[in-house]
């Protein structure tokens, strides 16, 4: 039996853009349903909890902030916040709220498909690793080694859960760089490797006689833990 496909909510009021994206996201394998009211989203989440949440900020009845916050409070699936308002504060405020990802408009539906598969791997339970002591809460930015907890910063946090999403798997450099920062910043591959640096050395304070993350020369990093 094949794997039920993963349920996307799409929170636009904009109503051929949400159709729009329930067509790319439906032709990528998805499930997907379209709320266009602000107040409609939590009683949509209590009867059916999705994977994923596409939550667009400008929203009749009820404010995106404000959805987002009892978004999060129901649980930890994860929220990319959509929105036509590109000023930094906005933005800021998107990711110290804890989103996921964050799209400005105008936007192509293949780059929003593109976010959402990344957001989803990204957090994918992780359930090898706790077996062997890590332990990552996504929607708090906590993780945990041998019941000790971890002082990541949120880079430090994303790039620790992408390699963790598959333990032994070898993420190229350029991968990992799409994980590390929600804004999609250009940044060259040696802020990879410091980033990995500053991971190692808050790990082996845990568990000073092991190396987890595994430099593959040429290629990437890879968590063996």
């Amino acid at each position: 039996m094949s794997d039920p496909a993963s349920f996307v909510m799409i929170v636009e009021d904009e109503a051929k853009l949400a159709k729009l994206l329930e067509d790319y996201l439906r032709a990528s394998g998805f499930e997907t349903q379209s709320i266009a009211d602000g107040r409609d989203v939590l009683p949509a989440i209590e009867r059916r909890r999705p994977d994923l949440v596409l939550l667009d900020l400008m929203l009749p009845g009820k404010g995106g902030l404000e959805v987002f916050k009892e978004v999060r409070a129901a649980g930890d699936m994860p929220i990319i916040m959509v929105t036509a308002l590109v000023e930094e504060v906005d933005r800021l405020i998107g990711l110290e709220l804890g989103a996921d990802d964050y799209i400005c408009k105008p936007y192509s539906p293949r780059e929003v498909v593109a976010r959402v598969k990344a957001v989803l791997r990204r957090g994918a339970r992780v359930e090898d690793a706790a077996s062997h002591g890590l332990m990552l809460d996504a929607s708090r930015y906590e993780a945990m080694l041998d019941g000790k907890a971890l002082d990541l910063t949120p880079v430090e946090f994303r790039l620790l859960n992408t390699l963790a999403s598959r333990p032994g798997r070898i993420f190229p450099r350029d991968e990992l760089l799409d994980s590390l920062y929600a804004d999609h910043r250009v940044v060259s591959d040696r802020t990879v490797d410091s980033h990995v640096k500053n991971l190692r050395r808050k790990l082996q304070k845990v568990r000073p006689l092991d190396d987890l993350v595994h430099s593959v020369y040429g290629v990437g990093y890879k968590l063996e833990i």
